[in-house]
């Protein structure tokens, strides 16, 4: 009777390691997934700067080097060879972004062209996109890496060595900061 009582032990053991683990499996595979759909929208965006920078070119003559710094954060998002570069890339390449479009509200000329009016369009909604799939990747995120601390599943998760997953935080400390309005004419 005693084996018994042992091996009902051992096999209830067992069958709940197999389930934490397929649990923390599925977490893993909803972050890569959530991590999939951020890259989709990132490469829309990678497609539309070229094409945006050359529209806004000839009227922005002496804004080069907002227009340059757009260029190279793309560039170097692009190159970013590993996850945390990628982030942290893609989190300057949004704040020059919003710089230009800061800067390009100076230009009238620039809001009646229809061609960079229809890059805009696309280009907010690339964002707007890309700002839902990070929101959604950081919660996948949160859930996975919260089944990882919590007890006894962390126990499991370093047998079977399942690491966390990093946030995707985009602002700079510069980007965190309130802008200033001055109101004085």
């Amino acid at each position: 009777m005693g084996f018994i009582i042992a091996l009902a032990v051992v096999v209830i053991l067992i069958l709940y390691i197999i389930a934490v683990y397929n649990s923390l499996v599925v977490k893993r595979k909803r972050v890569q997934n959530a991590w999939s759909q951020i890259d989709v929208q990132l490469k829309r965006r990678h497609d539309l700067i070229p094409n945006l920078v050359n529209a806004v070119k000839g009227y922005m003559k002496y804004e080069q080097e907002t227009l340059e710094k757009v260029v190279q954060a793309r560039a170097k998002a692009i190159s970013a060879q590993n996850f945390d570069e990628r982030m942290k890339a893609e989190g300057e390449l949004s704040g020059f972004l919003g710089r230009l479009l800061a800067v390009m509200e100076n230009y009238p000329e620039l809001k009646a062209s229809q061609n960079v009016s229809t890059l805009l369009e696309e280009l907010t909604s690339t964002e707007n996109r890309i700002a839902y799939a990070r929101q959604f990747y950081n919660d996948t995120v949160m859930k996975y890496n919260t089944a990882l601390e919590k007890f006894p599943t962390n126990i499991i998760a370093s047998i079977f060595k399942f690491q966390p997953f990093p946030f995707f935080e985009t602002a700079s400390s510069e980007e965190r900061e309130a802008p200033k309005v001055d109101l004085n004419f």
